[in-house]
């Protein structure tokens, strides 16, 4: 029962390094206003750069390169001041907390300091127990990340991307250091609320829920059950605990439970059994029941405090071997039912980590839309808010979330792993109760990052570093986890590189599978051996109308050839933190350009033609990735394709751009993630072979057609029995070279479905679009001209 006060009304003073080491500070109101620097109006939560371009003193970072000239700000120090009343409730204790400081700040209030950061990751609060009632001054004085990066110690043997060193230092987002999927835009702010909270005096300041078993069998004589662990710590003022006691109430349609309690301790347990619960189960899966839980601190039967909460009955396992083989698994199971996956990626949704939550609810929509039921929380990211996990617990999405590390080697000292463990507590603490949080991962491609220090002499391996070694996923993450959650999985990294994947040098069951990112049915990919993917991904150009938004007109055709682009707005917006044609990621271009030329022959110099040649090749390449997966249920168990929606306009992999315009792969992903879905498989000596997948729970019966619209010709019919959770083989038949097949199903279920034969053999782009308007899925080109 805490009551909250927002402090919005910001000004902002921005003065440059060499002044603030020449002598410039301030502490107060009064000196920031008479200083004589330029100060503007802010918005809080929001990022220094945003209030510039407000005022009109810098133009828009996402058009044409604008983006690179933000590196010209990374020097400027921020002074964030305002004044704010403080009146004191009743039996409250009030606290000052900032949601988000990015990243170094020191903070004075009245003119004296009363704390510092250096973590933009997790809230900061300071108690006002001694600050009397009445108007006070509030001062935040924000570092630039990359003046403080200068003073502290990178060991020479950690590593990190070209442009990313100072983020290993840091605990600032990965991402605004520059990524091949965002701008550099180190940024800084008050990116999110900040507040007055006033809390009870007696109050529940730490809760846990975990399921710790499920009966899901049901008998004439054996109902199903499951029993919940309800764990609270209160804060308390009083000197007799026993004066305390909890209720705890959940109800989840006409399911109930109820327990109570006298407090001992300050912390207590209480476990019930429920009767026939309704369990919490992924989509495809099942229901994702909620209870509605509240939970009731009382001293002498009067109520201190009310925390309401959602809660999913479920158990999830992760069931994996180190290497992946015949033998092999990486699976996961929600109640004991094995779950196959199917989900992308999660990435910031803007640039401006202020404007993440307003940029969100597009992308969840479509996540829900397209079928998804996993998301990945990459580890170059910021951490989620609550909603995120709000609307995956509704929906029966699964999390896999990654803690804020990303493509490096991280210092382990002492100062990193207590920077860590901090993070790690509360947002662990801050995410646990969700239904829908499955798995914990330690980073992103940290131990692949470690491993690339291989020494090799005439190729054979001399010495490597150990990922196992990592002290902040092997020792601090862990303990956490194990503290915190020890109810929910967790894995050290993502691919994670455990002591027999290290030892054996072999193939770890998850995987990152980008290889050389040539011919999407080329040899790397038709031959990977994961078990489940947590990232793949594909080029899709965005459309002529969203690329008109951010390109200059003399850039639009500038897209250069198969090895080389030279245009600084392509540049720019293929994420180049220098735009030059031998920049780091300016090979994405040219890789796009002759992915689009191993399809159609050629690269066409028409920007239409050449972004819907584009956009039909990631199209069908992320098809591909995710039916050869659907295909080979249970051999492979899951996919998470890289990703939904860009965080900025950008040349990407993503299925939506910036600007909220789908690409033609959104819709054939929706197809490929349907519940049930007929799929053709690769041609073996000239015999394709037609597959059904179901991934509910019940069988299907389906009549199904299978024509050949090349030729016009029927080639197959049926029906048939899907049992519940499979993928199996349904018939065979003799590939007709160039064929485009179209699939249709009804019966218990209601779909259709395609498969472009010889696709790697130079298809006409004209004979493609044809096809796909016969089919009925040429809304899918919504704004592009296909009359080529």
């Amino acid at each position: 029962m805490k009551n909250s006060q927002k402090i919005d009304r910001w000004q902002l003073a921005l003065v440059p390094h060499n002044e603030v080491i020449g002598g410039f500070h301030a502490e107060t109101v009064e000196a920031l206003l008479s200083s004589g620097k330029t100060i503007l109006n802010a918005e809080v939560p929001g990022n220094f750069e945003l209030d510039l371009l407000r005022a009109g003193l810098i133009d828009d970072p996402y058009y044409g390169d604008n983006a690179i000239k933000m590196q010209k700000l990374e020097h400027l120090h921020l002074w964030y001041f305002t004044t704010f009343e403080l009146k004191r409730e009743a039996g409250k204790s009030p606290l000052l907390s900032f949601g988000g400081i990015d990243t170094a700040s020191e903070i004075f209030l009245d003119g004296v300091k009363i704390g510092t950061t250096e973590n933009m990751l997790i809230p900061h609060e300071f108690p006002l127990d001694g600050i009397s009632d009445g108007v006070h001054e509030l001062v935040v004085h924000i570092i630039p990340a990359a003046v403080y990066a200068r003073q502290l110690d990178l060991p020479l043997s950690c590593r990190g991307q070209k442009y990313h060193s100072d983020s290993l230092v840091l605990r600032k987002a990965p991402y605004m250091y520059g990524w091949d999927i965002m701008p550099r835009i180190l940024s800084a702010g008050l990116w999110k609320p900040v507040e007055i909270i006033h809390l009870p005096e007696h109050r529940i300041s730490e809760l846990y829920v975990d399921t710790y078993e499920v009966s899901t069998i049901k008998s004439e004589t054996v109902p199903t059950y499951a029993k919940v662990r309800f764990s609270l710590r209160i804060d308390t003022v009083a000197d007799l605990l026993t004066d305390f006691t909890y209720r705890i109430d959940g109800k989840c349609g006409d399911s109930s439970f109820h327990g109570e309690g006298t407090i001992f301790s300050t912390v207590s347990y209480t476990s019930i059994t429920i009767q026939n619960p309704s369990f919490w189960m992924p989509k495809n899966y099942g229901d994702p029941n909620l209870y509605d839980v509240t939970v009731t601190l009382l001293r002498n039967g009067v109520v201190c405090d009310v925390q309401t909460l959602s809660v999913g009955i479920r158990i999830v396992e992760l069931e994996r071997s180190s290497l992946a083989g015949e033998d092999g698994e990486f699976c996961f199971r929600v109640n004991g039912v094995k779950i196959f996956v199917m989900g992308t990626n999660w990435v910031p949704t803007d640039a401006f980590p202020s404007r993440h939550d307003a940029f969100a609810p597009r992308a969840l929509e479509m996540l829900d839309d397209i079928g998804c039921n996993m998301v990945r929380w990459w580890g170059g990211n910021v951490y989620p808010s609550d909603f995120f996990f709000d609307f995956c617990d509704r929906k029966g999405i699964l999390v896999w979330q990654d803690f804020t590390m990303a493509c490096g080697i991280y210092p382990n000292d002492s100062r990193m792993c207590d920077l860590i463990r901090e993070e790690a507590v509360y947002i662990v603490r801050q995410f646990r109760n969700h239904a829908s949080l499955a798995l914990w991962s330690g980073d992103n491609e940290c131990d692949e990052t470690l491993l690339a220090r291989t020494l090799r002499v005439n190729g054979k391996r001399i010495r490597s570093v150990d990922p196992n070694e990592n002290r902040l996923t092997r020792s601090i993450l862990h303990d956490v986890i194990r503290e915190h959650d020890y109810a929910r999985p967790y894995l050290p990294s993502s691919p994670y590189f455990d002591e027999t994947v290290f030892r054996t040098n072999g193939a770890p069951s998850e995987a990152h599978l980008w290889g050389p990112r040539d011919f999407f049915k080329g040899k790397y990919y038709s031959t990977a051996p994961a078990h489940f993917a947590s990232e793949t991904g594909y080029h899709g150009c965005p459309s002529p109308e969203s690329l008109k938004r951010y390109s200059p007109e003399e850039s639009l055709n500038a897209y250069g050839n198969g090895s080389v682009c030279d245009d600084r707005a392509w540049l720019t917006h293929a994420a180049c933190m220098e735009p030059v044609p031998k920049a780091p990621n300016a090979y994405r271009i040219p890789l796009m350009s002759r992915q689009v030329e191993r399809i159609f022959g050629e690269i066409p110099t028409d920007l239409n033609r050449y972004a819907l040649e584009s956009q039909i090749s990631q199209a069908e390449a992320k098809k591909y990735f995710i039916e050869r997966f659907r295909i080979s249920k249970w051999r492979r168990t899951g996919i998470l394709w890289w990703n939904l929606i860009d965080g900025w306009p950008q040349i990407s992999d993503a299925i939506v751009d910036h600007y909220g315009v789908k690409k033609l792969a959104y819709s054939y992903i929706k197809r490929s993630q349907q519940p049930f879905v007929m799929m053709i498989d690769e041609p073996k000596n000239g015999i394709l072979t037609l597959y059904a997948a179901n991934d509910m729970q019940t069988a299907q019966t389906v009549r199904y057609q299978l024509k050949d619209l090349s030729n016009g010709t029927t080639v197959l019919t049926g029906e048939f029995v899907a049992d519940a959770n499979t993928s199996v083989p349904i018939a065979k038949f003799p590939e007709t070279k160039g064929a485009f097949y179209l699939i249709q199903w009804e019966g218990n279920v209601i779909g259709k479905n395609h498969y472009q034969a010889s696709i790697g053999d130079k298809i006409s782009l004209e004979a493609y679009l044809s096809a796909l308007k016969h089919s009925g899925f040429a809304s899918a080109f919504e704004g592009f001209n296909t009359t080529i």
